[in-house]
């Protein structure tokens, strides 16, 4: 089953329940989360890199599903590093391994199939193709409509 016939589905049927999704996270669903990651960057603890995961990409999204399908998937810890910000203060930055990047992201992109025919047009938060400015111009859009009523 794709993302398509998932989120028509939960579109259908506002109280259908998923109860089982992990197994939606399958080895196409992990490559295509690879493809969209970032090619430059940084590495996570482990230190492995876009460029070193895509020397064995086949290899290492089959035995990434493997470990998610067998329960042996765990995230790795974070990579910490701190930034400058213009004040001079530091702000600290969390990187996660490269793998667990590729499971976040297709993850998501489940999620998303799923929960975004309960969200409102009117939502902007964390959603995909939607920014702040977008949420700032429609503010205006209601705001004038308003005023010239």
């Amino acid at each position: 089953m794709d993302l398509n016939r998932i989120a028509e589905l939960a579109k259908q049927d506002a109280g259908c329940r998923f109860h089982s999704i992990a197994h939606f996270l399958t080895k196409e669903a992990l490559w295509g989360a690879f493809d969209g990651l970032r090619k430059g960057a940084a590495a996570g603890v482990d230190g492995v890199t876009y460029a070193d995961y895509q020397e064995h990409v086949a290899e290492n999204i089959v035995k990434l599903q493997e470990k998610l399908k067998s329960g042996r998937y765990r995230a790795q810890p974070l990579r910490r590093i701190y930034i400058d910000k213009e004040d001079g203060r530091k702000r600290p930055i969390s990187i996660p391994a490269l793998e667990d990047k590729i499971v976040q992201r297709a993850t998501v992109e489940l999620l998303n199939a799923i929960f975004a025919q309960d969200f409102l047009d009117c939502s902007y938060g964390f959603r995909p193709g939607r920014s702040a400015h977008d949420a700032l111009d429609e503010v205006g859009r209601v705001i004038c409509r308003r005023i010239n009523k």
